[in-house]
């Protein structure tokens, strides 16, 4: 917590991070401030100001602006509590990155171009095609034998024209920096330029997980990265999900894998039997309404199990030369697929109308129009429409 003054509010809009429409609230600058703002890679800071929370901290030259849903008043004198648990994630995870960069330069010569702090994952990008796994098992064990080590992190600032800057690793200050030059030292492994918040000895990142490469931009590769209480929660999830399996599979961890790819055979195998029945049953479908003697001049079909092969099977098997077929396959109320076929001049005609009815799109040539439908409630509305069609083509039908 810190006790602080608000310097200035007002009013603003937020877009959110998942996009949607703007939060109305306030920017509120105060005297100082123990909110990190964005930036260098690393998420903001939240926390709230009084019982007001804080959904935003940006910074705006050397001023920290946090955007609050509630106008505070100017001058007043307010209480400032930190999100810790948000914070302290932040730390391990900046932290980790710092070392994992260091630590692949000085063992592959491996630059880091820039990063990402994920939500649940983090990821550095590196100069490098390519990394092996064997260069990934060494760098994970190298970053937490560091840890074991409990090496400290140190914080300095140095003025802007110290020459030491020059013997910092950096990518450059940014144009509207002011003030002394932050600089984040691992005790004998790096020295960094940075903005961000850290831990202050590396025993607090607890362990660090890399859980592989990426291939990422311009020929370069991404590794991505668990640190500290992220890689607990990443054990109890994938147990959670053991136990599950285990439950749903009858069998020991050690066989899951065999036990699923048992499971994908017998899939693929019914799927297979299953389609054969289709086609048996479009066949038998398309025989049983030409054995008929007085043969209607339109067949309306559905069922909920099948595809644009069953459709198109019967079809076939019919002949449109003279019949008007109207087929569907799928969920009856909900979406679905749809074939028209028949004399190509009537379908060519009410082919759009259908699809427009079903509230779909579809596509046709040569006596057919096929697509997909999101309103098969609306079907009957469909077969009004082709017996109409029918009725005015004909009189005598």
């Amino acid at each position: 917590q810190f006790a602080t003054r608000v310097v200035s509010c007002r009013a603003a809009e937020l877009r959110p991070e998942g996009g949607g429409e703007p939060v109305r609230g306030f920017q509120v600058v105060l005297e100082d401030t123990i909110l990190f703002p964005e930036g260098g890679g690393q998420p903001d800071d939240r926390g709230v100001i009084g019982d007001v929370p804080v959904l935003r901290v940006t910074r705006r030259g050397p001023e920290a602006v946090h955007f609050v849903p509630a106008a505070l008043e100017l001058g007043a004198e307010v209480l400032l509590s930190l999100d810790w648990d948000r914070r302290f994630d932040h730390m391990q995870q900046h932290s980790g990155q710092h070392l994992i960069t260091a630590l692949a330069e000085q063992m592959f010569g491996f630059k880091t171009t820039s990063w990402e702090l994920g939500r649940q994952r983090s990821v550095i990008e590196l100069d490098t095609p390519s990394v092996t796994a064997e260069q990934v098992e060494a760098l994970e064990r190298s970053v937490n034998e560091k840890i074991r080590e409990r090496v400290p992190v140190v914080v300095r600032e140095l003025a802007a024209d110290d020459p030491e800057i020059e013997t910092v690793r950096s990518r450059g200050l940014p144009d509207d920096h002011v003030g002394p030059v932050r600089v984040v030292d691992i005790e004998g492994i790096d020295s960094n330029m940075c903005c961000g918040t850290h831990v202050s000895n590396l025993s607090d990142l607890q362990v660090i997980k890399l859980l592989g490469t990426e291939k990422g931009k311009k020929n370069k590769t991404n590794l991505v990265f668990l640190a500290g209480n992220r890689v607990l929660k990443s054990i109890e999830q994938s147990h959670s999900t053991e136990k599950a399996l285990t439950s749903l599979l009858k069998n020991g961890p050690g066989e899951h894998v065999e036990a699923v790819k048992r499971l994908q055979s017998s899939v693929k195998l019914l799927q297979k039997n299953n389609l054969n029945l289709l086609r048996d049953i479009a066949v038998l479908i398309a025989r049983d309404f030409k054995s008929k003697p007085a043969q209607s001049p339109l067949l309306v079909l559905h069922r909920k199990e099948g595809d644009s092969e069953f459709m198109n099977i019967i079809a076939n098997e019919i002949g449109t030369e003279e019949t008007l077929l109207f087929l569907t396959v799928g969920d009856e109320k909900e979406a679905g697929l749809f074939l028209l076929a028949g004399p190509a001049e009537a379908v060519e005609n009410l082919g759009p109308r259908v699809a427009e009815l079903l509230g779909g799109k579809g596509a046709g040539k040569r006596g057919r129009f096929q697509g997909k439908a999101t309103k098969m409630s609306r079907r009957g509305e469909v077969q009004a429409l082709l017996q109409e069609f029918i009725s005015q083509r004909s009189p005598e039908a």
